[in-house]
C-alpha cells in the first residue's frame, strides 16, 4: 500500500510567519518611504519652487564667478560640490559644508543672486532615502535593511508554496469579494502576494545591489573593469563610493568599486614629499571643467565634486535617469586632463542589468509610468503587508503569540532544507539569523507551541 504524501504546510507557514514578522514593518516602512522618494521631482517642484526655478535669462555667470560669491556668502564653509542647472529655467547649486551642516545653497545662475539654502540632510527627500537606505542609523541599519530584503526572498517563496492552487481558482487567482472577516483578508493577502511577488522579488533584489554588506560583495563579483583603463593614470586607495552616502547619490552603482585617480605627477612629487594630505589648490577652474562636460556631452543634471586633496580630482558625474546616459569622468586639477570618462557602454553584462535594475527600482527610467507602476507595487507590498498582520490577529489565540504549530511526525523536508541553504549562501546575514530563528524555534516556541492548540490554515 502507497504510503501518503507528507504535508509540509505547517512548517512552510510556521517558517513564512516567522518571515512576515520579521519582515512586514519594514516592508511597510520601504514602501512609504519609497512613495515619497519616488515622487520627488513632483515633490521638489512644489515645495521649493523658489529654490529651483528662475526666470530664463540669455547670458550665464561663469561658474567660477558663482563659486566665489558662495564662498563670499560663506567665508568658514568649504564648497565640495557643484550641480550646473539642468535647463534654462533651473537655479544652479553648491554643497558647501558650513559650521557642521551640509549645506544645498541656490544660485541664480544668470544674476548670480543666492536665492536661498537648504540642508541636505534635514530635508524631505533625504530624509526618506536615509530611511529607506539605513533608517537614519548608519551600518546598523544598513545590515538590518539588508536582512530584512533577504527575509523577504523567504517570504516570497514560501508564500508562493502556501499559494500554490489545491483544486480552486477562488481566493487563489482573485480575491472572494463576497467574503467577510478572515477570509476576505486572507483572500486579499494570498492573492496581492501572488501577482505582486515577482515584481517583490525584482524590487529586493535590485535594492540589496545597494547594501553595505551583500552589496558590496555583489559588485565585487560582478562590477570588474579591465585593469588597463587605470593603467596610464596614478590612482589612489579611495573608491568612488566614497562619494555617495545615505542622502546624496554621485556616482552611479557600477562605478562604486572603481579607484579614484590622483591628479598627475604633481600627485606622485607631493606623495614623496609627505604633502599629499595637504589641501586642493587647483590650477583648472571650475568652468573649464563643466566645459569638458559640455564638450564630452554629459546629460544635464550631472554634478561636478571638487578635489579636497593636494592629489584629488574633480569628479564629473551623472546617475541618469535612463542608465545608458550615465557618465562618470575624473579630471586632473592641475592640467585639466580627463584621466577617466567611463560610460554604460564600459559596463559589464551584469552591471548594466544591475543599473537599469535601479533606475526601474527607483521609477526612473520610463517617467511617469514608471513612476505609476512603483506605486502600484508599493501600495500592494502595503496591502500584502497589512492583511497579513490582520489575519494574524484574527487567528491569534486570546493572549497568545499564534505561532503555527509545528508537526513532529513529518520526515525530513529534503526540498524545503535545500532551499533555505540555498538562500543561505547567497545571503550571508540571512543564513546567520536562520541560524538564530531555528534555534529560538527549537529551544523555546516550540514548547510554548505544545501548550497552544492546533490553529487551522
Amino acid at each position: 500500500m502507497n504510503q501518503p504524501q507528507p504535508n509540509f504546510y505547517n512548517l512552510a507557514w510556521r517558517w513564512h510567519f516567522y518571515a512576515g514578522l520579521f519582515v512586514a514593518p519594514f516592508m511597510v516602512m520601504l514602501a512609504l518611504t519609497g512613495i515619497i522618494y519616488l515622487f520627488k521631482p513632483q515633490l521638489d517642484s512644489l515645495m521649493y519652487s523658489s529654490l529651483l526655478n528662475v526666470p530664463a535669462g540669455h547670458h550665464t555667470v561663469p561658474a567660477d564667478d558663482l563659486l566665489q560669491r558662495v564662498k563670499n556668502a560663506y567665508p568658514q564653509g568649504q564648497v565640495t560640490q557643484y550641480l550646473p542647472p539642468l535647463n534654462a529655467e533651473r537655479s544652479a547649486q553648491f554643497v558647501v559644508n558650513n559650521a557642521g551642516h551640509e549645506l544645498n545653497v541656490f544660485v541664480d545662475p544668470y544674476h548670480g543672486d543666492i536665492l536661498g539654502e537648504q540642508d541636505a540632510k534635514q530635508n524631505l527627500q533625504a530624509i526618506a532615502r536615509a530611511i529607506h537606505g539605513e533608517l537614519m542609523i548608519g551600518t546598523v541599519g544598513d545590515r538590518l535593511i539588508e536582512m530584512a530584503a533577504g527575509w523577504g526572498v523567504v517570504l516570497v517563496v514560501s508564500g508562493l508554496f502556501l499559494w500554490w492552487p489545491r483544486g480552486q481558482a477562488a481566493g487563489i487567482l482573485w480575491p472572494r469579494l463576497n467574503a467577510r472577516g478572515r477570509v476576505l483578508w486572507r483572500d486579499l493577502h494570498a492573492v496581492t502576494g501572488f501577482w505582486g511577488a515577482t515584481l517583490l522579488l525584482v524590487m529586493l533584489l535590485s535594492g540589496m545591489t545597494w547594501t553595505g554588506f551583500w552589496g558590496k560583495q555583489y559588485a565585487a563579483v560582478w562590477n570588474v573593469f579591465p585593469a588597463a583603463m587605470w593603467n596610464n593614470v596614478p590612482t589612489s586607495d579611495v573608491e568612488a563610493r566614497s562619494l555617495n552616502n545615505a542622502t546624496r547619490q554621485t556616482v552611479p552603482w557600477a562605478m562604486e568599486n572603481t579607484p579614484m585617480p590622483m591628479s598627475g605627477d604633481h600627485a606622485e612629487h607631493m606623495a614623496h614629499a609627505g604633502a599629499h594630505a595637504g589641501p586642493a589648490a587647483p590650477a583648472v577652474s571650475l568652468q573649464a571643467v563643466q566645459n569638458i562636460a559640455t564638450e564630452r556631452k554629459v546629460e544635464p543634471g550631472y554634478s561636478i565634486t571638487l578635489p579636497t586633496t593636494a592629489t584629488g580630482v574633480f569628479t564629473i558625474a551623472v546617475f541618469a535617469d535612463d542608465p545608458r546616459n550615465d557618465a562618470t569622468l575624473h579630471v586632473d586639477q592641475y592640467t585639466g586632463k580627463v584621466l577617466a570618462d567611463v560610460r554604460f557602454e564600459h559596463y559589464g553584462t551584469v552591471a548594466r542589468a544591475t543599473e537599469i535594475g535601479v533606475m526601474l527600482h527607483e521609477g526612473k527610467m520610463f517617467g511617469t509610468f514608471n513612476q505609476i507602476v512603483v506605486l502600484l507595487i508599493c501600495l500592494m507590498i502595503l496591502l500584502s503587508a497589512v492583511s497579513g498582520v490582520v489575519i494574524w490577529w484574527k487567528r491569534r489565540p486570546e493572549g497568545r503569540f499564534g505561532v503555527p504549530p509545528l508537526r513532529h511526525d513529518l520526515p525530513k523536508w529534503k526540498t524545503g532544507v535545500a532551499i533555505m541553504l540555498a538562500l543561505a549562501v547567497i545571503f550571508p546575514l540571512v543564513g546567520a539569523s536562520l541560524v538564530v530563528v531555528w534555534l529560538l524555534d527549537r529551544l523555546l516556541l516550540a514548547r510554548l507551541g505544545q501548550r497552544t492548540a492546533d490553529i487551522a490554515p
